[in-house]
């Protein structure tokens, strides 16, 4: 397709990388470091070429209802803009940011975008090899985050009723961000595109498959160390050490009376010893309640009041202050209220 004259000679050379219809016979052309905009002649102007070169640190879209503009920010070298048609706002809007993004060494010279997504603050920049994100009011500035697809290791996406999440693994950690449901569609086509292209695999499951990481081989199983049987155990006969000595003088048959004698003994001394501990403590006990009550009875003669009587008179004395403040307050606003009913209706009727 020709250009004008007047393109060619702005050129100055330079291949045109991209070329967009704005309405008319006017036209956007991209190159490498700048973006072209030309104006046919009208009733109302001449024919124009504007240059905007691609080394803005900032781009920002803003759009009415007929017409949008696009601005890009040069820092302390100011600003420029261009105006066109809401209905090419979009198409316009990716060259432009691909150049932009080139120009500032974010993306590769030969990496294309393939879709410049815009959802309320949320701009992605979806390209052959990352996702560029950015959130603000602005399209693109410094404060942005990318995810190059060498550390994407998986991507899911989770429906909802307004909105869908899309989920990127990107180094071991999972990054979220939100799309409206009418482009989540296109924002999952685009993207897994571009990823599973650049794997070069056919579906998120030979991706994820591709990035497990390799299970360690099991260490060699080392021979058996035989200590032998060890030492033999000490060897007894258990006969033999139930034998009785030789000069055991008592038999199996001597009765038992002895031994219970001697367990009736043990348990009336224990009787006795319980009896003589439990003594002392009753009088103890005894002392205690004679040594409580004297001196309840001095200290009801001695002429001092109980402290939770003058508490309750002070938490009375604080109610009654508050709700003297909130009668006040009440007051201050009702006469407010009628003021500003005041007001309103001055403002109805004009003045």
């Amino acid at each position: 397709m020709s250009q004008p004259q007047m393109v060619q000679s702005a050129l100055e050379g330079e291949d045109v990388v991209a070329r967009v219809a704005l309405g008319g016979e006017d036209e956007l052309y991209a190159t490498p470091t700048r973006t072209l905009v030309y104006r046919s002649e009208g009733l109302l102007s001449d024919e124009t070429v504007e240059e905007y070169p691609h080394t803005a640190e900032r781009i920002t879209a803003s759009e009415g209802r007929r017409k949008g503009k696009i601005t890009l920010d040069y820092g302390l070298d100011g600003e420029q803009s261009f105006g066109l048609s809401v209905k090419h706002l979009d198409r316009a809007l990716h060259p432009v940011v691909e150049g932009v993004l080139k120009a500032n060494d974010i993306l590769a010279a030969d990496e294309p975008v393939e879709r410049l997504f815009r959802f309320s603050e949320l701009t992605l920049v979806v390209s052959a090899g990352r996702v560029v994100k950015h959130i603000g009011s602005a399209l693109w500035d410094d404060d942005f985050e990318e995810y190059r697809y060498d550390d994407v290791t998986d991507l899911q996406f989770e429906g909802g009723s307004v909105a869908t999440s899309v989920v990127m693994t990107v180094d071991g950690r999972q990054e979220r961000f939100k799309a409206p449901n009418d482009d989540a569609r296109e924002l999952r086509e685009t993207l897994e595109s571009a990823l599973l292209s650049y794997w070069g695999v056919s579906s998120l499951d030979e991706l994820r498959e591709a990035n497990e990481p390799e299970e360690d081989e099991p260490p060699a199983e080392e021979g058996e160390v035989s200590f032998g049987d060890g030492p033999d155990p000490l060897s007894a006969n258990p006969a033999e050490l139930s034998d009785e000595p030789k000069n055991a003088t008592r038999s199996e048959s001597a009765p038992d009376e002895p031994v219970e004698a001697a367990a009736n003994a043990s348990a009336s001394a224990g009787s006795v010893a319980q009896q003589v501990e439990a003594s002392p403590q009753s009088v103890e006990t005894e002392a205690e309640t004679e040594t409580t009550a004297d001196a309840d009875e001095g200290f009801e003669g001695s002429g001092f009041q109980s402290a939770a009587a003058d508490a309750d008179e002070r938490v009375a004395e604080e109610l009654a202050e508050l709700r003297a403040t909130v009668d006040r307050q009440g007051e201050e606003i009702r006469q407010q209220r009628e003021l500003i009913e005041q007001l309103i209706e001055e403002l109805r009727r004009g003045r």
